[in-house]
């Protein structure tokens, strides 16, 4: 085997030209943030070592599409001695990244300064090859402090704009003074702080710890300001993580990591920082693409204990709700109520909504009437169950953050005894006739509250039609059950179980278990042919596809939170319902009431 310093470096003009386009996907909800800790032991002169960091970066270029790479972070500790040769090695190397436009910051360690100077220090090996000159013109670059140590990155990915602050090995008074002012000017933009110096986790079972300036830091810059979400740094090994709360209550979370300990000065390492908004989770890994490039032709012993790590603090994941940790400095705009005329597009039949000015948690008057906004008289009306609780059924000014009207229905349902109530259509609403032969869209916000429970409120009905399916001479399925229902399982599955005018038997769809104490939106489209139930506008896997032609009617009325079984009212809902929309056609899903 040859020994691994002996690979050929790459020539960073010939890399560019073979090496694919740098372009991030910068509205997409997955991307990735590469750091690189401390290589001071390949660029310790006169043993400069440029293949591992090299492989680092083509590594980037190479993974930027698949894993949507926006910005790489080196957190300092770029050389051994801080001396002129040691920078050209490392200055030529990101060159590669230069030619091809990545984005990128750097800072001072320790080894790269006179370690007893602070940002004050004047020039220097280090300013003159990674000073403010070498990023003018990068659209990423924002700006550097006077002195030129510290400086500030923006990036935009997940359709946001997000901040990178270097801050030098030992930032002065006036120089966090800078990054403040920083932040004032960027006041929507969370922030990902970079340094050297920091956390440390040399104590076992103890988590990372502030170092005596990294408590400086915290202190005087970090907590007082809620952008900053998350720290790096590298300096001691081994790596380490803890989460801190600031003075807004909000978690930071504080990374170490740092590999020169292990073998070949840790072989320029990378962690991946993969954001998946979606989730709300940042999914870490480490590797060193320098040795995963050679796995194929033989490494050593040593190799391939460091390809790549797994450990609890170098393969790891990390919740964040990002709208809620953002929403102290960028609230997401509240999705402002649509005017009801604007939902009722063409075949619209029934369309509700509980709006109004109505108090929150006010109890709805009996037998109190909800308008058919669609204009085609199919009111509702509020009908308690017998012997119910004054405030089983209330206004809610909770709604899903998508929905229309703003303000919803409490129905406090249940079975054994029956409880709450449900509401109802008049005996002559022309929606109690109505056939749907030609399709339909049935639409409902809902929330099932956090004590839902399914042997008490299992099987009851958000949407369901009056009428026995054996009275409409169905000779297939449970002659007792209801023509039409909505409903929800023990498993807190949906499903629109029917009886279509072409069938004597029932057609099911099935949705999946859904979290409690959250929102949802359901459609159910029939095309005239086959139908399909979508939760929050995404198609469930138990669609059938089976023929399937309109509803059966015995021309009785709809119920909305009430559930028939033979006959006789069985059990009422316990969940929130907001707006709800009837079509006498099918919909496509950007045109359900999420989407317009």
């Amino acid at each position: 085997e040859a020994p691994a310093g002996e690979d050929a470096a790459g020539d960073p003009a010939v890399d560019a030209q073979r090496l694919p386009a740098w372009r991030p996907d910068r509205d997409s909800r997955r991307f990735t943030l590469v750091v690189m800790p401390d290589t001071q032991y390949m660029f310790d002169e006169p043993s400069i070592t440029t293949a591992p960091i090299e492989a680092s970066f083509r590594y980037i270029l190479e993974h930027a599409r698949d894993d949507n790479i926006v910005f790489m972070s080196h957190l300092g500790d770029l050389t051994q001695n801080g001396r002129k040769p040691e920078f050209d090695g490392i200055g030529r190397a990101f060159e590669l990244l230069d030619r091809k436009g990545v984005a990128y910051s750097v800072l001072a360690g320790n080894h790269d300064i006179d370690s007893n100077t602070d940002d004050r220090r004047g020039r220097s090996a280090y300013l003159d090859t990674f000073g403010p000159q070498r990023f003018r013109g990068k659209p990423s670059f924002g700006g550097a402090s006077p002195d030129g140590y510290n400086t500030y990155h923006l990036f935009r990915a997940g359709g946001r704009e997000w901040l990178v602050l270097a801050l030098d090995w030992r930032p002065s008074p006036a120089g966090l003074a800078w990054a403040k002012k920083v932040m004032a000017e960027h006041p929507h933009s969370p922030v990902i702080l970079t340094t050297h110096e920091l956390v440390s986790a040399d104590r076992p079972d103890h988590g990372a710890e502030f170092s005596e300036h990294g408590g400086h830091l915290w202190n005087d810059l970090i907590k007082g300001n809620d952008q900053i979400f998350l720290t790096l740094n590298g300096h001691y090994w081994p790596a380490g993580r803890t989460t801190r709360k600031n003075d807004a209550g909000s978690d930071v979370h504080l990374h170490i990591t740092n590999y020169q300990n292990r073998y070949f000065g840790g072989a320029a390492m990378i962690r991946l920082y993969h954001f998946d908004l979606d989730r709300d989770t940042i999914d870490v890994e480490t590797l060193s693409p320098w040795i995963l490039g050679r796995s194929n032709r033989g490494i050593n012993e040593l190799e391939r204990r460091e390809m790549e790590l797994t450990g609890p603090d170098d393969y790891f994941s990390v919740p964040i709700d990002f709208d809620r940790r953002f929403a102290g400095f960028a609230p997401i705009p509240q999705r402002p109520a649509r005017p009801a005329q604007r939902m009722v597009v063409p075949g619209t039949v029934a369309y509700w909504r509980f709006d109004g000015s109505h108090p929150d948690g006010a109890p709805v008057p009996g037998a109190q009437r909800i308008p058919d906004l669609s204009g085609r008289g199919n009111d509702l009306t509020l009908v308690p169950a017998p012997g119910a609780a004054a405030g089983s059924v209330s206004w809610s000014h909770q709604y899903h953050p998508d929905q229309p009207g703003h303000g919803s229905i409490r129905l406090a349902g249940g079975k054994s005894p029956l409880r709450g109530g449900h509401l109802q259509t008049a005996a002559g609403a022309p929606l109690n006739t109505a056939t749907f032969r030609s399709g339909y869209t049935i639409e409902a916000f809902f929330k099932l509250p956090a004590d839902w429970d399914a042997g008490r409120d299992s099987w009851s009905a958000l949407l369901s039609r009056w009428g026995m399916s054996g009275e409409a001479r169905k000779k297939q399925g449970d002659p007792q059950e209801p023509v039409v229902t909505l409903s929800l399982s023990g498993g807190r599955e949906l499903q629109w179980c029917v009886y279509p005018l072409d069938s004597d038997g029932s057609a099911t769809n099935w949705g999946h278990e859904l979290p409690l104490d959250a929102w949802w939106h359901v459609a159910v489209v029939n095309d005239s042919r086959r139908t399909t139930m979508y939760i929050d506008g995404c198609p469930v896997v138990r669609n059938p596809t089976a023929r399937s032609i309109g509803l059966t009617t015995l021309n009785l009325p709809w119920m909305l939170g009430g559930y028939a079984y033979d006959g006789k009212l069985d059990q009422t809902v316990n969940a929130w319902v907001g707006d709800v929309r009837v079509v006498d056609r099918a919909l496509r899903p950007d045109a359900f009431m999420i989407g317009r």
